[in-house]
């Protein structure tokens, strides 16, 4: 059977949640030039953009969970200021050493605000807010994982739900391998990047996840470089 016929479950280095220091701060700046390069971040604030034109209004509260060092939260807010509606950010990850860098790296944002937090903790849902969004989060889950997680993220979305994440696919492998291998100077990088890949999805999975976790009002698209957006509607 193909590596790549089905998702791998191998853990990756960054779900150690007492993960930190420079090697952390060091892997977070290289995936931020990754995905600026590859250009992946366009696939969450374009899928905002849908929502938003679905479902019109003056504001908008989003989080992103498992935000991470925040750059996608502050590709989202740089994007928000060229809208006509007024955003307001909350950055979510459960672990506090990334949130910590995280309130370093945005303390001049005054849109944006972190909380340290599990998504699988009672009460993550009773929080409310206009839209949920997930960069390159979902991967690190099982299926059952992921159904539970979506099923919360509905609790927890007025609007709707955007999920940025890779493409299970051999050419999406071996390509980050090869670059991370030239071009890094983090094992974790290394390591991660392509294992993120192997742990990723096909359309299929993804219809198989959203079709379990009950979710009817969903679109799945293919975008450059091997990522799907996925929006659910709320």
């Amino acid at each position: 059977m193909s590596k790549f016929s089905q998702r791998s479950y191998e853990k990756e280095l960054m779900d150690n949640l007492d993960c930190g220091g420079e090697e952390l701060n060091h892997t977070l700046n290289e995936l931020k030039t990754i995905n600026k390069w590859l250009g992946g971040n366009y696939v969450t604030t374009s899928g905002i953009a849908k929502l938003v034109k679905l479902k019109p209004q003056e504001t908008y509260e989003v989080a992103d969970i498992g935000c991470g060092g925040g750059d996608m939260i502050k590709v989202m807010a740089d994007w928000s200021r060229s809208q006509k509606n007024r955003f307001k950010f909350i950055g979510i990850d459960a672990n506090r050493n990334i949130i910590d860098l995280a309130l370093v790296r945005l303390s001049n944002e005054s849109e944006i605000t972190f909380e340290v937090q599990n998504v699988f903790e009672p009460g993550f849902s009773d929080c409310k807010v206009d839209i949920t969004t997930c960069t390159l989060f979902t991967h690190h889950f099982t299926d059952q994982e992921l159904i539970d997680l979506l099923k919360s993220l509905r609790e927890k979305s007025r609007v709707g739900i955007v999920i940025n994440d890779l493409h299970r696919h051999w050419f999406a492998y071996y390509s980050i391998k090869v670059l991370t291998r030239l071009f890094s100077k983090s094992k974790m990088v290394q390591n991660d990047a392509p294992l993120s890949v192997l742990r990723s999805f096909s359309k299929r999975d993804w219809e198989r996840i959203l079709n379990s976790a009950q979710l009817k009002n969903f679109e799945i698209s293919w975008h450059w470089a091997f990522r799907w957006q996925v929006l659910v509607l709320i």
